[in-house]
């Protein structure tokens, strides 16, 4: 086999090679075979996905097809060299760490490819170990600057303030009051019942401050054991408990600059509560078996659907961490109260999951909306969005009709209705009525077509066809085949 037929073959396999899931993605360019294999042979061993080409027009075309985590380009290819093909690669893929790689490793050689772009310059023979860490150095710092990016344009896109949806008078002043307290370095405390959006507020406050660019770090204080809080909240020292084989950083350092958010504040135990409340005071606290203070930069934003100064009157919540929370306290509404918004969220939540699902444009019936707008909402948004999306993922055209709402929607509708306007039937005949009226809003769906309408209550057809007869269900012709 010639040297141009191995090197075809060869550039064809990343094409067959199988991705391992998490781990790096790394292509050589290079037209040395043997360069190629050593570098393969190295790189697998330490867990890298490799991807081969022996010349620049076989690199380029791999890089235009695929995502990569490095590249190791070489500096004296035939044709184009590397410092040519640098600046393409570059427009091409902006935040590809590229580590050029040459024979010639000459101090004007170094800085073209620095100028031009280039992570890092290694010279051949290279050593293996210094090798291995400049790439993991490289990656590293990629995907940091990538997790920015992503953050950054999730903070624009989906939490900013304009995104929240609302337009009742609580929303309006919710909006007024979120647009003075944003800016600030002040401690927030959100409350409000479960599902009224606590954590998007904290994000629109975030991406509306200073702190916009630096991290925003949730953790829900109560669904994390209380003997692992302290450790996951303030981090540890090797050996600090039985399982702490190496030292982990806290939330707060991780947060350092930015916001951290501490949901379900108020299940939190007494003493955890004392550490929370030195924090805020100094700014300082102590990794998990350390001895050495950490002092950090960090504004908190805290959440509770329960009611604080009944927890401090019944000595489960310190009253002096209240008042360090209670600096600006805002409440969030229940949905309940904010009837005018439900048609704006419902409509906001259908487009949302209509594009997820890919199922095209998606409204509500005017029967459906009646049932949102006369429900009580005890899961507030959230149970509001669960009901959009899944009349979104039932549906089979373009209205959603009551029986693709939840049952605890249509259900307390419907039998509210009927004991309006039948206050002395029995339990039996309500149930038959609501049974009637499912089947005939579901024939109406289906065009009165029976066959789809069985297939869609996942019963037979001569099961359906009783339950019609039975019911006195008024049958139309059907309107379509």
């Amino acid at each position: 086999m010639s040297e141009t037929t191995a090197v075809a073959a060869e550039s064809a396999r990343p094409q067959d090679t199988a991705h391992i899931a998490g781990s790096p993605r790394i292509l050589i360019i290079d037209d040395e075979a043997a360069i190629r294999e050593s570098l393969d042979t190295l790189l697998t061993l330490e867990g890298f996905t490799v991807s081969m080409a022996g010349d620049g027009a076989t690199g380029m075309d791999l890089i235009s097809r695929n995502e990569f985590d490095l590249l190791l380009l070489d500096l004296a290819l035939p044709g184009e060299s590397g410092l040519d093909l640098l600046p393409r690669i570059i427009e091409m893929q902006p935040n590809l760490p590229v580590i050029m790689i040459t024979a010639f490793g000459t101090v004007g050689n170094v800085v073209d490819a620095i100028r031009a772009g280039a992570e890092n310059f290694v010279q051949k023979p290279w050593d293996n170990e210094k090798l291995l860490a400049d790439i993991r150095t490289a990656i590293a710092k990629h995907r940091a600057e990538e997790e920015i990016i992503q953050l950054k344009r999730t903070l624009k896109q989906r939490y900013n303030f304009e995104n929240i949806v609302g337009k009742s008078e609580p929303m309006l002043r919710l909006f007024d009051l979120i647009a003075q307290v944003a800016p600030s370095r002040s401690t927030v405390l959100l409350q409000g019942e479960s599902g009224t959006g606590k954590e998007l507020f904290a994000k629109a406050i975030h991406a509306n401050s200073p702190r916009r660019d630096r991290p925003f770090v949730p953790v829900n204080t109560g669904a994390v054991p209380s003997e692992l809080l302290e450790s996951t909240l303030f981090g540890h020292v090797k050996g600090a408990f039985t399982s702490a084989i190496s030292a982990k950083k806290g939330l707060f350092e991780v947060a350092n600059g930015g916001t951290l958010f501490l949901d379900e504040i108020g299940t939190m135990g007494l003493d955890m509560q004392a550490k929370i409340l030195r924090v805020l005071q100094d700014r300082r606290f102590m990794h998990l078996g350390g001895v050495q203070e950490i002092q950090v930069d960090v504004r908190i934003i805290a959440a509770t659907n329960v009611n604080l100064q009944e927890a401090v009157r019944a000595g489960r919540f310190r009253e002096d961490l209240f008042y360090r929370l209670n600096v600006i306290c805002l409440e969030l509404p229940p949905l309940r109260s904010r009837r005018q918004d439900i048609p704006l969220l419902a409509a906001h939540f259908l487009k949302f999951y209509g594009e997820e699902n890919e199922t095209g444009e998606r409204v509500l019936s005017p029967e459906a909306m009646r049932v949102l707008m006369d429900y009580e909402w005890p899961g507030n948004v959230r149970e509001l969005e669960n009901a959009m999306e899944r009349g979104v993922v039932l549906s089979t055209s373009k209205m959603i009709t009551p029986e693709l709402l939840p049952a605890q929607l249509t259900g307390n509708t419907y039998s509210a209705t009927l004991l309006e306007h039948q206050p002395d039937a029995s339990l039996f005949d309500l149930m038959e009525e609501i049974e009637r009226r499912i089947i005939a809003d579901r024939l109406e769906r289906c065009h009165w077509n029976q066959t789809e309408a069985a297939e869609y209550f996942r019963i037979p057809l001569s099961t359906l066809n009783q339950k019609i007869k039975r019911l006195s269900v008024e049958v139309k012709k059907r309107t379509r085949d």
